[in-house]
């Protein structure tokens, strides 16, 4: 992997206590955000996890390159066993997309991670949480509501030059 070649952050919509994902999957739906997540992922590269690859029904998003990480091969996808591997076959912009498990493996790798707040509170026996992002490593942006929809706000955090990951 050239680093040169790629940069890599994660998009992900979030509830005031980190939920991301009921049951393998979303646990909302807004129109706002969904639009947000197509324009600023489109004619990138996303990478997945299974799990976030079934719950979008097991079809590629269109208008980008689909990468899957698993550890047994899926038909019909591209499929990855580590995320090093994955990202040697890349170029240009990368996105994570989910889930839990690969977001935390993935921050290391991420240079920004755009962030949409979602006011719903959520309970069950099978929740997905996004990692905490470390204040000292990741810098927040101005956070503003989302236009369209003045329940959600985003925030697009950056890594910290100096942090020591």
């Amino acid at each position: 992997m050239n680093s040169q070649s790629i940069i890599c952050g994660a998009i992900v919509a979030v509830n005031p206590d980190r939920v991301i994902g009921i049951d393998g999957g979303l646990p909302w739906h807004y129109s706002e955000d969904l639009k947000r997540f197509k324009r600023l992922t489109l004619g990138s590269t996303i990478i997945m996890g299974r799990h976030t690859w079934e719950s979008i029904g097991g079809r590629p998003l269109p208008g980008r390159r689909n990468l899957v990480l698993s550890r047994r091969s899926l038909g019909g996808i591209e499929t990855f066993a580590q995320i090093g591997d994955a990202l040697a076959t890349c170029e240009g912009e990368v996105w994570f997309i989910g889930g839990g498990q690969v977001y935390a493996a993935a921050l290391p790798f991420c240079q920004w991670v755009d962030v949409t707040f979602v006011p719903d509170l959520v309970s069950g026996d099978h929740l997905t949480y996004f990692p905490e992002l470390d204040p000292e490593q990741w810098q927040a942006g101005e956070k503003r509501v989302l236009e369209g929809d003045p329940r959600l706000s985003c925030c697009r955090y950056t890594l910290r030059h100096n942090s020591a990951r």
